[in-house]
């Protein structure tokens, strides 16, 4: 049985979610961002209630719907390379690798994911790529022109204005100000 669930995007989510199944007696084999498979081939009323409140209590849910799970696992391939990867290079065609991982024509899920979030995959894929670069800034590890090229930027100017679309400010006022604690996001709610 294979399960979906809303909210997984980074290794913890994986491992929280692992130990509530557990929990509930349940026995996941593969855990990734957004889909579980588990050994039982059916759940009964009971185990489905108390999973839905284990998931509910840990900020995640349950995805029944198709569409839903589409836009899911097309948020979860955008963060995971956001996020996860080394490096985002400045050719990554992000219309191809999702037609390619998801299995539809490009068109068909630019839009889907705009009719039910309200926003382009393209503007998702902007807000999660300051996200980031908020972490980065934050951390105080790397210079402007490293996390621009980290993130397949072409210039830091190019992330710069983007920066200041989506936030109000530069990346050097914010770095400066410190005010990132309070501008910060969870990846659930960008």
């Amino acid at each position: 049985m294979i399960l979906y669930i809303k909210n997984m995007v980074c290794d913890r989510c994986k491992m929280a979610v692992t130990v509530a199944l557990e929990k509930l007696g349940l026995h996941p084999e593969n855990v990734t961002l957004g889909e579980v498979k588990l050994k039982e081939e059916q759940l009964t009323d009971s185990q489905q209630q108390r999973l839905h409140a284990a998931l509910h209590e840990l900020g995640f849910e349950r995805i029944e719907d198709r569409k839903a799970r589409m836009i899911e696992r097309i948020k979860n391939k955008i963060i995971q390379v956001i996020h996860n990867s080394g490096q985002v290079s400045q050719k990554y065609n992000w219309s191809d690798v999702l037609a390619e991982e998801l299995h539809y024509d490009y068109n068909y899920l630019s839009n889907l994911f705009s009719s039910v979030e309200g926003l382009t995959i393209e503007q998702f894929i902007i807000r999660q790529k300051i996200e980031r670069v908020k972490e980065l800034l934050f951390y105080d590890e790397l210079s402007l022109s490293e996390i621009s090229w980290k993130l397949g930027y072409s210039s830091v100017a190019h992330l710069s204005s983007q920066f200041k679309k989506v936030t109000g400010m530069t990346p050097s006022h914010m770095k400066k100000s410190r005010q990132m604690e309070n501008t910060r996001k969870s990846l659930d709610d960008v």
